[in-house]
């Protein structure tokens, strides 16, 4: 069953009394100023790949000095309307945690505390050689003195475009100095999953754990078209969990879900906080 935004009765009455799982992906963030890759309205992105990062110094120069300039944009961005009834349905006891794609940690800021980052978060980098982690606010300051007023002649010369993954959109990034692993020389990388990396077995298990305890799955803003969050749908399927979507556009769960709604998330969310949190109070 497949409803427009303004029609959520069904969606509603799926979720009213059931305590409710919940996987979010880009297409929630989008209010929040932070694009989708594979949203309707998407400029054209080609992300980069792990293999590219590890074997193309070039392209690994690239991704540093994008990240640099796009990172701080990220790190100031605010959680909108329908992270907040995430939060205040988590805080009710109606939603019983959330597994992000997104990797912006709006979830956190917004007040949600169960919350499994699938695919990782901006917020840390990682030596790939000795497991040697630090902050991005760290490597920021060390890039900073690598690269000086780099930041500012990239913003003053186009503007700025931020990708899902705090990557800037920089045209010339071959003055760029980026940074080492400063305990063993390795190569350091956001600790995020990249296009062609696995999510950790750890962070999988956690998943299916915090899924298999709700009594219904909601997923928001994601088009479900990568394997790392559709197995959990197909999971809560197999559970006979109802299931239910919101997502601008088609999405490869659409088969399974108990409810379908084509439309943004933020307001549908906040709307569906509205219809929900009354029930919590007697």
């Amino acid at each position: 069953m497949t409803a427009h935004c303004a029609e959520s009765p069904e969606l509603v009455a799926m979720l009213a009394g059931r305590r409710i799982a919940v996987l979010t992906g880009a297409g929630l963030s989008t209010d929040s100023g932070i694009p989708d890759y594979r949203g309707p309205d998407s400029p054209p992105s080609n992300p980069m790949t792990i293999r590219q990062f590890t074997s193309d110094a070039v392209f690994r120069q690239r991704y540093w000095a994008r990240n640099h300039v796009g990172w701080r944009h990220m790190d100031d961005t605010l959680p909108n309307a329908g992270h907040r009834a995430l939060a205040a349905l988590e805080h009710a006891s109606v939603v019983t945690g959330l597994v992000t794609q997104n990797v912006d940690l709006l979830h956190t800021k917004a007040g949600s505390r169960n919350v499994v980052n699938l695919h990782g978060t901006y917020a840390q980098v990682v030596c790939l050689n000795c497991g040697y982690t630090m902050s991005r606010a760290a490597l920021a300051e060390r890039l900073e003195e690598l690269n000086p007023g780099f930041a500012e002649r990239a913003l003053a010369v186009g503007g700025l475009a931020v990708a899902p993954d705090a990557d800037a959109v920089v045209a010339d990034t071959a003055s760029f100095r980026y940074l080492d692993c400063p305990r063993c020389g390795g190569m350091l990388k956001p600790d995020i999953v990249y296009f062609g990396e696995s999510v950790a077995k750890d962070v999988v298990e956690q998943s299916y754990s915090l899924i298999s305890e709700a009594d219904a799955l909601l997923v928001a803003g994601s088009s479900l078209t990568v394997f790392s969050g559709y197995r959990f749908v197909r999971h809560a399927a197999a559970l006979g969990m109802p299931i239910a979507i919101i997502n601008r556009g088609r999405t490869r769960g659409d088969d399974l879900a108990t409810v379908k709604v084509d439309g943004g998330c933020s307001e549908l969310l906040a709307l569906l906080a509205d219809e929900l949190l009354p029930m919590t109070t007697h």
